[in-house]
């Protein structure tokens, strides 16, 4: 794995990840499209599968976290969809496949509707059909329900803690991308790399976003790969995946059981997944 730095608008640059196969690749390459507050790691799992079966992918640290840059502004969908546009056409990537986590599968979703000609699908893993603008009555409504905790100052060894016992089941893959979110100063504490000001930024994009006007325009193959654990929002989960899956030119669905953070808790899988809609010619 390699790590560079791509410029992909003025003063902004992207830090990314770069893994690739031996051998001459076996196919298409991924881009990997991180979610809100996340970093380019939580895909480490992912992408050393992806990359054992003889395909190079790229992970990115979106604008304003992880190892990015980190711009006042702005943070709405179009702007950070534009944003990936840049990056492959910056490293003269041939038509990748662009999976994207939850906020970042709404930010792919935005590149397929705005730069279709550049990729050859996407992938929405438990995102893509996130939409809080309908979802709440109001963005301070959003807002106050949304918003992340204060994490700054906190000490690192609490957060570890607590991720490990909250996830079990995750291979350590997963729990040192979740770690990666966080900055570890020299005392042992913490703070995120997305600062709450941002983060709230982001999220207002997201509460501006609406992916079910983007569906019918859709032009590439779209892989929805949601993820339910949680019986309270389940009904409401497969409404809205249905109704992408109906409004899509051209869809796929496959459910996993599982966290929002599926892309870490079972990686193998989640690779599996995608590179079967390229054997079965999905993704041609």
């Amino acid at each position: 794995m390699q790590t560079q730095r791509v410029p992909v608008a003025e003063g902004v640059d992207l830090a990314v990840s770069l893994w690739t196969p031996d051998g001459p690749p076996a196919g298409p390459t991924f881009v990997l499209v991180h979610g809100l507050a996340s970093n380019a790691r939580l895909w480490d799992g992912v992408a050393a599968q992806l990359v054992a079966r003889g395909h190079t992918a790229v992970a990115v640290d979106l604008r304003g976290h992880g190892r990015s840059a980190k711009p006042d502004g702005p943070y709405d969908v179009p702007t950070v969809a534009d944003d990936v546009a840049a990056l492959i056409r910056g490293l003269r990537l041939d038509r990748p496949i662009v999976a994207g986590q939850s906020w970042g599968g709404n930010v792919v979703l935005e590149l397929a509707a705005r730069h279709g000609d550049l990729i050859r699908g996407i992938v929405c893993v438990d995102g893509g059909w996130l939409e809080p603008g309908t979802a709440f009555t109001s963005w301070e409504a959003c807002r106050e329900a949304l918003a992340p905790p204060r994490l700054a100052g906190r000490p690192g060894a609490e957060l570890e803690g607590y991720i490990r016992r909250a996830h079990p089941d995750w291979p350590e893959t997963g729990i040192a991308g979740t770690l990666a979110n966080m900055e570890w100063r020299p005392d042992g504490t913490i703070a995120p790399w997305l600062t709450y000001d941002r983060h709230i930024a982001v999220l207002r994009g997201m509460w501006e976003h609406r992916p079910t006007a983007l569906y019918a325009g859709i032009e590439v193959p779209v892989l929805l790969l949601p993820a339910v654990n949680d019986r309270s929002r389940e009904a409401r989960q497969r409404a809205s995946v249905a109704q992408a899956a109906a409004a899509l030119p051209n869809a796929r669905v496959h459910w996993f059981t599982g966290d929002h953070d599926i892309h870490a808790q079972h990686p193998a899988e989640l690779a599996d997944a995608m590179i079967d809609m390229i054997d079965n010619g999905f993704f041609a």
